[in-house]
């Protein structure tokens, strides 16, 4: 029995040393492992704030901040080759607005040199014309600055007037997709800012949309269609398209009332 019960303990003390043995080997540290290089950056011009579009914007709404080189745009401004941007930038106007934290880039801002917002915010060959507006001609108070709308003119139509003795009125869709750039002196929707009816509108035309409503402007009523924001930019509707040079004429009480296409 002496001799079992040595025989057990040597195995148990052996089993120990060899679990102790493992134990230390698993506290061992791991191996270090390099950390990777820093990726090169370089400094470029963002907006500090938020800067809309028509400001004028001053030295303490940029700020350089490190940007990674292989991120960094050929538009962008880089303190290595603009040092004194911030100086030289400073009294320039957004054309378009930024977000806090996005690059500057000459292609969003004009350096005015004397001249108003509006004309520094205005696309090269465009025109700023203004139109009066109401409740009834402006979609309530819901066309802001940047949606875009359709102009249809609102006039008498004489050679029905004539030919029938009524009173004729006929409506034409005269320009499509046609940029807002203010309501009076609105040039953007402030946050929570309830909507204000304005009386003026300001169109971004081109010389001859221009010419255009100006003449119509004498002859009858202008009004402003609102587009859905699916339709800005497209040009005409298809309903429009399909319409193109129609009008619309409304036979007033008196004559009767119907509505029929000429």
């Amino acid at each position: 029995m002496k001799a079992a019960r040595l025989v057990v303990l040597t195995i148990a003390l052996a089993a120990g040393g060899i679990a102790a043995l493992l134990a230390g080997r698993s506290d061992a540290p791991p191996p270090k492992v390099a950390a990777p290089p820093p990726s090169p950056s370089v400094d470029v011009l963002v907006a500090k704030q938020d800067i809309p579009m028509g400001q004028t914007i001053e030295a303490n709404d940029m700020v350089w901040q490190a940007w990674p080189t292989s991120a960094s745009g050929s538009t962008f401004i880089r303190r290595s080759d603009q040092p004194n941007a911030i100086s030289t930038l400073t009294g320039a106007i957004a054309r378009a607005p930024f977000v806090a934290g996005e690059p500057i880039r000459e292609a969003k801002i004009v350096r005015a040199k004397g001249s108003g917002f509006m004309a520094a915010i205005l696309p090269s060959g465009r025109r700023a014309v203004s139109i009066g507006v109401s409740p009834e001609s402006a979609a309530s108070g819901f066309i802001l600055p940047n949606d875009h709308v359709d102009v249809i003119l609102t006039k008498h139509d004489r050679e029905m007037e004539k030919a029938t003795g009524g009173d004729f009125m006929s409506s034409q869709t005269i320009l499509s997709d046609i940029r807002v750039l203010a309501i009076d002196q609105q040039l953007e929707e402030k946050n929570g800012q309830k909507v204000v009816v304005g009386k003026t509108a300001v169109l971004e035309l081109t010389p001859a949309q221009a010419e255009l409503i100006t003449v119509a402007r004498q002859s009858g009523t202008l009004s402003l269609a609102l587009r859905s924001i699916t339709d800005a930019g497209k040009g005409k509707t298809d309903d429009t398209d399909e319409r193109k040079g129609d009008s619309v004429n409304v036979v007033r009480f008196g004559v009767g009332t119907m509505t029929t296409p000429r």
